[in-house]
């Protein structure tokens, strides 16, 4: 069994094809460029309608899971073990992060909002942190909508 090298025209990926996805990359490295540099806003935030609900919530977590919420009066609302808590205290910490970065303070309150639509979304006015919370899962955003029932 001969190694043969192919000849120029049985390459596996042709040189136009190859030419063209690097292109393609050099091209998308270049727009997310230009938009970084000049501080375009982010275009995939779906837009604020009308509030069906909202509640401003504390929420305190763990590293372990567990999750407390807290209503603006101070009243709990949930203490949850790691099993029921483990999103909530998740969000908790992604949250404690954005604050960090500001030195802000860590237990201020969050507002929880559900459109009309039927969005469910976590805004942090301290920091502008914002979680459209649609897009952990069904099991997710349940946890959630289930703080504002309560």
């Amino acid at each position: 069994m001969s190694t043969k090298a192919l000849p120029h025209d049985r390459e596996k990926i042709p040189r136009i094809l190859l030419r063209a996805m690097f292109g393609i990359v050099l091209v998308t490295l270049a727009l997310v460029t230009f938009a970084r540099l000049t501080d375009r806003p982010l275009e995939a935030r779906p837009t604020d309608g009308p509030i069906a609900q909202e509640r401003v919530i504390q929420i305190f977590g763990s590293m372990s899971g567990k999750a407390r919420v807290l209503d603006q009066q101070g009243h709990l609302i949930a203490d949850l073990d790691a099993r029921e808590g483990g999103f909530i205290s998740g969000v908790w910490r992604s949250l404690n992060h954005e604050r960090s970065k500001i030195k802000a303070d860590q237990n201020a309150p969050v507002r929880l909002v559900q459109f009309t639509d039927g969005r469910l979304a976590l805004f942090d006015d301290t920091t502008g942190f914002r979680v459209e919370l649609r897009g952990f899962g069904a099991d997710n955003t349940a946890a959630f909508l289930r703080l504002l029932k309560l």
